[in-house]
């Protein structure tokens, strides 16, 4: 979940190295830290964010790692910040060391010191003692011995004009531009600087000189093919908006237009049109946010084809043992398609027989490389930790996937009931700005909930994650018809209770848990297509939100969810595109 940069080249490498790390910031910012290689390896680490290594921009040498730091082993601190520098190594790692404890006890007894608490340190040591004038033999050497993930960038005081990689279950990206070669753990870092970019597998190494980047298997020397970046999606700008929080709910109407596909006219998708006429069971694998589009899936796919779907928490199924029968389908969704446990889910749903197709919103991440088709998301890039567009989008392409299962089994659903979707979305964010006074009434709440049945209740989840993400109110997200079984203990005066309604069959059974929460005390804000319920004496504000196809509801009423927590956040005094203690791209486990 870190952020890693490397350069070599004819530059000063400390600007570079910060430029870099500022685009990387998404993916921690806890701490920060670069080193550079110049008649020895010099080190600026700091507590906070990219911000504040102003006193790294003067250093002088061509060759340098950096990182930002996401806490996993030890406090956020200068000490627990890297690059770690022990001997002749500095090293910048993300992902987990799971077996360091009993490797840093090994170095402890060869009687080494440690300055840090993290996993990462003990990478250093081993480099360090495995070193005998071969760093490539040494890494080798180190990487063969580290159980868990990792992705390294390696700096050796011996040899002032080689940068050293190494990848196991976490990204790395390597490029070749004019002035040098770049390293990073994410390909906006050095997009714009390269003409030509790489992506490590797992167990491989790379070295890096002014010129050239050789690629390395565990045996020898190994050849690699270049991605293909669209480099000029990899640049965003605030464009007049405060946050980008802000910018990417505006666009979420172009995000879902960009990712709706009618695949009955679509020959790019014959292939898995076919695997959608063979599927009799769907599985849905993904976390946070993204496992909230494939609870929405399921009620679409299910009411429209009439195939079973489960859909399951990666990191729950990937240690589950699952039952994978014949004819299974297994969407896995991700973001960034790097999350962690989303790509052991799909490794091992693969290796039980199933068809695994990739949901992402990057086509050149590890998840690609897994599945068997690729269904890129339109959204473009997302800076905002919190997802929004990006579950709109997830969301175009789940809906697309349901009309065309229902069309694979024969049922008369037709892609014209999505095609409206974008220009009712335009029209629910324009009136993004509407849910700025309702944020009044949750700055000072104790406790928020989202209430909702079927399709409402998939919006409920994610706009009861979006609050806790940026707004740290505890929240929770309720199938309206539990509240009796528990939750309503916790409703008293004052409580704001959100309330989605946009299915007729359940509207009448929703509002009666909204006469519950009001019995109690609480204040209902209502989201909903029926604005006849706006007159009910129990609603104390209301957000109306167009009509559409009721199964593709969450689409829309997620919008002003999403709003409200914005302004929350904001009203809060938070920063709502880097919450605390949270990432982008969640790649450990």
């Amino acid at each position: 979940m870190c952020g890693i940069v490397g350069y070599v080249g004819n530059r000063r490498a400390a600007p570079i190295l910060l430029e870099g790390l500022k685009r990387l910031e998404y993916r921690g910012y806890d701490s920060a830290g670069v080193a550079v290689l110049n008649d020895g390896i010099s080190i600026v680490r700091k507590k906070g964010r990219v911000s504040a290594l102003k006193e790294a921009e003067g250093m002088g040498g061509t060759i340098g790692i950096g990182h930002t730091r996401w806490a996993t082993h030890g406090a956020p601190s200068e000490q627990n910040a890297h690059p770690h520098l022990y001997g002749r190594f500095a090293v910048v790692h993300n992902g987990i060391i799971e077996n360091y404890l009993a490797l840093k006890e090994e170095c402890l007894h060869r009687g080494e010191t440690f300055s840090s608490e993290t996993d990462s340190e003990v990478i250093a040591h081993l480099l360090n003692y495995s070193y005998r004038g071969d760093v490539l033999a040494a890494l080798r050497e180190t990487t063969a011995r580290l159980k868990g993930s990792f992705a390294l960038a390696v700096l050796c005081r011996d040899e002032p004009d080689r940068l050293f990689l190494a990848r196991e279950k976490s990204p790395l990206v390597v490029g070749r531009g004019e002035d040098g070669t770049y390293a990073a753990s994410d390909v906006p870092a050095i997009a714009e600087k390269c003409d030509k970019i790489y992506s490590l597998s797992d167990g491989e190494l790379a070295v890096l000189d002014r010129k050239e980047i050789k690629f390395f298997d565990r045996v020898g020397t190994i050849e690699k093919r270049e991605l293909a970046i669209d480099r000029s999606a990899d640049i965003p700008q605030l464009c007049g908006f405060s946050h980008y929080m802000r910018k990417e709910m505006e666009e979420i109407p172009a995000a879902i237009a960009n990712s709706l596909i009618d695949f009955a006219t679509d020959f790019r998708f014959s292939a898995f049109c076919e695997v959608l006429c063979q599927t009799k069971y769907m599985d849905i694998v993904a976390c946070g946010t993204a496992y909230h589009s494939g609870i929405a899936a399921k009620h679409a796919v299910e009411k429209l084809a009439r195939v079973p779907v489960s859909v399951h928490i990666a990191s729950e199924y990937r240690y589950g043992d699952p039952i994978v029968k014949p004819a299974t389908l297994v969407l896995a969704v991700s973001q960034s398609g790097e999350t962690a446990d989303t790509l052991a889910a799909a490794e091992l749903a693969k290796s039980r027989g199933a068809y695994v197709a990739a949901v992402t919103n990057a086509p050149y991440s590890s998840l690609t490389r897994i599945a068997d088709f690729v269904l890129e998301t339109g959204a473009g890039r997302e800076i905002a930790v919190a997802a929004t567009k990006s579950f709109n989008a997830q969301l175009a392409i789940l809906y697309s996937i349901a009309v065309a299962s229902a069309r694979a089994k024969g049922k008369d659903v037709l892609f014209d009931s999505l095609r409206p979707l974008p220009a009712l979305a335009e029209q629910v964010v324009s009136k993004i700005g509407d849910a700025e006074a309702l944020s009044a009434d949750l700055v000072r709440a104790r406790s928020v909930y989202f209430i909702g049945r079927g399709a409402d209740y998939c919006a409920a989840l994610e706009g009861s994650l979006k609050l806790k993400e940026i707004s740290y109110l505890p929240s929770e997200g309720y199938p309206a018809g539990e509240l009796k079984h528990g939750t309503l203990a916790l409703i008293e005066r004052g409580t704001p209770v959100v309330a989605v309604v946009t299915q007729r069959a359940t509207a009448e059974k929703t509002m009666n848990a909204v006469s519950e929460v009001c019995a109690r005390g609480a204040s209902v804000l209502l989201v909903s297509s029926f604005p006849e319920l706006a007159r009910r004496k129990e609603i104390a504000h209301f957000i109306p939100i167009p009509k559409c196809e009721e199964c593709f509801s969450p689409i829309l009423s997620v919008i002003p969810l999403q709003a409200l927590a914005y302004f929350t956040s904001l009203a809060r005094g938070n920063d709502p595109d880097k919450p605390r203690n949270l990432a982008k791209s969640v790649t450990v486990e």
